[in-house]
């Protein structure tokens, strides 16, 4: 309707006047001399009106999209790809790409937010060895198949990691770290882990030293968390459901 009345609006406003010439004398012009002009008026008018309309019909919008489009675009980009690892380098720029317009509605002082807290499937990291290590390298992957990265963040301040594997195709196991979460500021916070501890079957030890992480949160609410590390990874956390 309220097209209609634009467009009846728009004509009513360009409708050629009845104009009355009110003269005691009559012409002497030729009429041929008349209608050349009145094609002028009209082509004049027409082209006007014509302006117009185009500018009532064909408005410059800009189109916006919301977070939860955002989300659901990022989600379907990494889905079943193995957290990243078989996406190309075009694909992963997508993701950065999405990543980038997402953060733009991310809360202020996301690390005091108690959003982040609770259980996080790890779904994508630009850097396949980020999460896992070695297990997640190229050869790592010929004997160790990643079954789950998942993330707990406890409140206040425990952080535990652990990467679910199958190892040499009938080996079940997981790759776990606990550490202890310290905010740097509103956006960044550190972890100190512990070594890590593996556990396959009734197998269970420690190995290695300790490690230390510094994750920017670039995003959190409800269903997912976005991170970025130090040295560039970037991170995709889904909320487990």
């Amino acid at each position: 309707m309220a097209s209609a009345a634009s467009s009846l609006t728009i004509a009513s406003s360009f409708s050629e006047p009845r104009t009355q010439i009110h003269s005691s004398k009559r012409s002497n012009l030729p009429l041929q001399y008349s209608i050349p002009l009145n094609k002028a008026v009209r082509r004049s008018r027409t082209r006007r009106l014509g302006l117009v309309v185009s500018s009532v019909s064909a408005p410059n919008v800009e189109l916006r999209t919301g977070p939860d489009d955002l989300i659901s675009t990022l989600l379907s980009k990494v889905a079943n790809s193995d957290g990243g690892v078989t996406l190309s380098p075009e694909q992963h720029k997508e993701v950065a790409q999405v990543a980038g317009e997402l953060q733009k509605y991310c809360v202020k002082e996301p690390v005091k937010n108690p959003l982040i807290f609770g259980d996080w499937d790890v779904v994508y990291c630009s850097r396949p060895t980020s999460p896992g290590g070695g297990y997640r390298s190229v050869i790592g992957r010929l004997f160790f198949k990643t079954k789950e990265m998942v993330q707990a963040i406890d409140a206040p301040d425990i952080v535990r990691n652990r990467v679910s594997i199958n190892a040499f195709g009938f080996l079940d196991g997981d790759v776990s770290l606990t550490g202890k979460l310290k905010a740097l500021d509103s956006e960044w916070v550190q972890v100190i882990f512990e070594p890590p501890e593996i556990k396959v079957g009734s197998l269970e030890f420690k190995y290695g030293f300790e490690s230390e992480v510094k994750l920017r949160i670039t995003y959190v609410d409800e269903k997912l968390r976005l991170g970025l590390g130090s040295k560039g990874s970037l991170f995709v956390f889904r909320r487990r459901q």
